[in-house]
C-alpha cells in the first residue's frame, strides 16, 4: 500500500514543520497535487530539466526538493521558454513538487545540524533565532484503566517535556458524566442512560509544534468514541529554532587542516578561505547556503571561523579585519539534505508499513566548474 501524498508530506513537515521557515520564504507545495498515492519520491537539492528527466526516470510522483522552483512571481507560463518547459513538463508527467527550505535549514536534524554533525560540531546552538516554539497545556480526561496508555502515546509524540525532564504530568482522579444520544456506540454506558465513569484527568505540556501529532497520538490511543479534552495556550516559551549553527571543533585545527576537513565531509574539490592558514580553530559555525550577513552572528557566538557559501568581496575584507576566518565552499553543500532527508523519509515510511520508496537525486545541481 502506498502513502498519499499528504500523508509524506506530513511526514515531512514533522521534521521541518512550516512555522520554522522565515517571514515570506517559498515553501510548501508548488506544483501538482498531493491527493494521489506516491510509489516514488525524489530529493533534490534544486528542480532543474535534468532533476525532471531523473524524477521521470525513477518514475517519481513526487520531488522534495530545497531551492524553490518558482521563487518570483509568474506573469505567463511559455512553454518555450526555460521555466515553462520545465513546469510544462511535470504537469504531463503529473509530478508534484513539494519546498522545504528555511524550515529545513531551521529544524532539528535539518541542513545546519547535517552540516555540523559531518564536521564533528558538538554543544551547537543556532546563529539567529527564528523560531520560539509557544507551549500549550492540553488536559484530557481518561477512563482510569485506559490511563497509560493514553498518556504513553502522548509522551511518544513529543508531549511531556519541561526542559530537560520528559514524561511530565499531573493527574487527578474524578468521575464523568454523559448521556449516550442516538446514533452513539459508547465504550461506556448506554443510549438514553446518564452514565457516571470514573476517569483521570491528565494534564501535560505540548509544544505548539508537535501539538497536532500529540493530539492525533492522544484520540487513537483514548477508547472513547467523542474525547473530553481541552487546549489552553500558555504565556510560556520553549526551545528555540534558528538558521545556522555554532560549536565546538573535535579538537583545535589550523585553519588549512580544517578546509581539508571540509572538503572531504561536504565532497567538494576546493573552497575559498579567508584568513591564516596557520591560524587555530577552536570554534566553528555553520550556515548552508548563503551566509554572508551572519559573519557577526559567528563572531557573537565565539567562532573562530565560519563556514558558509557566497562570501562576498567585502564581507571578506571585513573578516580579515575582524578576525574570523572565513571558509567558503559554495551554497551547493546543501546537497548534504538529499540523503539525510531520503532516509528519515524511509525509514518514517517503514515505520508505518507504507511501500511508498525514497531516493536522493544522483545528479550535481553545482553550476560552477572550477577550470
Amino acid at each position: 500500500m502506498y502513502a498519499k501524498g499528504q500523508a509524506v508530506i506530513q511526514l515531512m513537515e514533522e521534521l521541518a514543520p512550516k512555522a520554522y521557515a522565515v517571514p515570506d520564504d517559498k515553501i510548501g507545495l508548488q506544483i501538482g497535487t498531493l491527493q494521489k498515492d506516491i510509489r516514488k519520491v525524489l530529493v533534490a537539492l534544486d528542480v532543474t530539466e535534468e532533476v525532471v528527466a531523473e524524477a521521470i526516470r525513477e518514475q517519481a510522483d513526487l520531488i522534495i526538493a530545497h531551492h524553490a522552483v518558482i521563487y518570483r512571481p509568474l506573469p505567463h507560463i511559455q512553454t518555450d521558454t526555460p521555466a515553462g518547459r520545465l513546469y510544462e513538463k511535470l504537469i504531463k508527467h503529473d509530478i508534484a513538487v513539494y519546498i522545504a527550505h528555511t524550515n529545513l535549514d531551521t529544524a532539528d536534524g535539518g541542513i545546519n545540524d547535517m552540516m555540523a554533525e559531518a564536521i564533528g560540531l558538538t554543544d551547537t546552538e543556532p546563529l539567529d533565532e527564528v523560531h520560539t516554539d509557544k507551549l500549550k497545556k492540553l488536559v484530557v480526561f481518561v477512563p482510569v484503566d485506559y490511563a497509560d496508555k493514553v498518556r504513553q502515546a502522548m509522551f511518544d509524540a513529543g508531549a511531556g517535556w519541561i526542559g530537560d525532564y520528559s514524561h511530565c504530568s499531573f493527574n487527578i482522579e474524578g468521575s464523568g458524566t454523559f448521556m449516550p444520544r442516538e446514533g452513539t456506540e459508547p465504550f461506556i454506558g448506554k443510549q438514553g442512560k446518564l452514565e457516571t465513569a470514573k476517569e483521570i484527568r491528565i494534564e501535560t505540556i505540548v509544544p505548539q509544534s508537535v501539538e497536532r501529532r500529540v493530539v492525533q497520538a492522544m484520540l487513537k490511543a483514548h477508547p472513547y468514541e467523542e474525547v473530553a479534552y481541552d487546549l489552553y495556550l500558555l504565556d510560556l516559551k520553549t526551545r528555540t529554532f534558528g538558521l545556522g549553527r555554532a560549536g565546538k571543533l573535535p579538537k583545535p585545527l589550523t585553519l588549512a587542516e580544517l578546509c581539508e576537513q571540509v572538503k572531504q565531509a561536504f565532497d567538494v574539490p576546493m573552497l575559498r578561505v579567508v584568513g591564516d592558514p596557520d591560524q587555530m580553530m577552536r570554534k566553528a559555525a555553520v550556515l548552508g547556503g548563503s551566509g554572508s550577513r551572519y559573519m557577526k552572528h559567528a563572531m557573537f557566538k565565539g567562532a573562530d571561523v565560519l563556514i558558509t557559501g557566497d562570501i562576498d568581496y567585502h564581507t571578506a575584507h571585513d573578516a580579515l579585519a575582524a578576525g574570523i576566518a572565513l571558509i567558503d565552499p559554495g551554497h551547493n553543500v546543501e546537497k548534504i539534505m538529499k540523503q539525510g532527508v531520503a532516509e528519515y523519509l524511509q525509514r518514517k515510511l517503514a515505520e508505518r508499513k507504507w511501500a511508498t520508496a525514497v531516493v536522493p537525486s544522483e545528479l550535481n545541481t553545482e553550476p560552477f566548474r572550477f577550470v
